[in-house]
């Protein structure tokens, strides 16, 4: 076999099997890196839950954690759980539009479930549930109306469980 026919068999190895091996470590790394920059999304938005959920315990007199509505607030109390209202929907929005997918593979899922378990939980309060509309003015109008059902459901739980 002479020389450049060793080379030109050389060339048929790489196209046949290291292209396609390439091509296939490639693709691997591009899902890698994919799913590292879901991860560091989802990191963020749990980080910045955690910091709202600090500022809540900052406000201990609105019983913002409660299940029920807070009674008998000062104009300057309810103002606050208006501002810190807002900045849960802006969150909830923030997380919904970085997080959420019609068709979700299970572990993207996964963690918008717990986003989902978020939304409800806060969808339970009746106080909540009641600013809601004057709070998704100027809102993503998907997010909108996915929280809006999240939160009839939420209201029609509470009612059939409460004694009649």
């Amino acid at each position: 076999m002479s020389f450049l026919e060793t080379w030109e068999l050389m060339s048929y190895v790489v196209t046949v099997i290291g292209l396609p091996f390439a091509i296939a470590v490639f693709l691997i790394e591009q899902r890698k890196e994919r799913e590292n920059e879901e991860e560091e999304v989802y990191q963020l938005l749990s980080n910045a839950y955690t910091d709202f959920l600090k500022l809540v315990i900052d406000h201990p007199d609105l019983k913002l954690m409660s299940q029920e509505a807070t009674p008998n607030l000062t104009e300057e109390q309810r103002e606050r759980m208006l501002v810190i209202f807002n900045m849960l929907i802006s969150l909830f929005e923030r997380a919904y539009l970085l997080a959420y997918e019609e068709n979700m593979p299970d572990k993207k899922r996964r963690r918008w479930n717990s986003w989902e378990d978020f939304m409800r939980e806060w969808c339970r309060r009746e106080d909540f549930r009641q600013l809601l509309p004057r709070l998704l003015q100027g809102e993503d109008e998907e997010f909108a109306a996915y929280i809006l059902k999240l939160s009839r459901e939420e209201a029609a739980r509470s009612a059939a469980a409460s004694p009649a």
